[in-house]
């Protein structure tokens, strides 16, 4: 089955950047569809940024220009570039499909 695997996150002063990586192995033919997605405790899982099918991207609201996401097929890896961070994107981040599964999440912390 697919497997997905989050790497990258860590502890950033607000108005840092980092980088997250998803490994993606498996039975999977494309990482076409995927995306990123961050939780926090009490909360619904929620969408961050996602490919779509058509080629196109979505991006949440709160991260639009300041979050980038990327893929390389041929490393079967997806990026999530973020930039100008803020206490409020502490969460935990994972990768995976609209409708699961996902990986076991990456810790995002942004303190001072």
């Amino acid at each position: 089955q697919v497997q997905f695997m989050e790497s990258g996150g860590g502890l950033v002063q607000p108005g840092g950047s980092l980088r997250l990586s998803c490994a993606v192995s498996g039975s999977i033919n494309s990482l076409s569809n995927m995306g990123w997605y961050r939780q926090v405790p009490g909360k619904q899982r929620e969408l961050v940024a996602r490919f779509m099918w058509s080629g196109s991207t979505i991006y949440a609201d709160y991260v639009k220009g300041r979050f980038t996401i990327s893929r390389d097929n041929a490393k079967r890896t997806m990026y999530l570039q973020m930039n100008s961070l803020s206490p409020e994107d502490t969460a935990v981040y994972y990768c995976g499909l609209p409708a699961g599964p996902w990986g076991q999440g990456t810790q995002v912390t942004v303190s001072a």
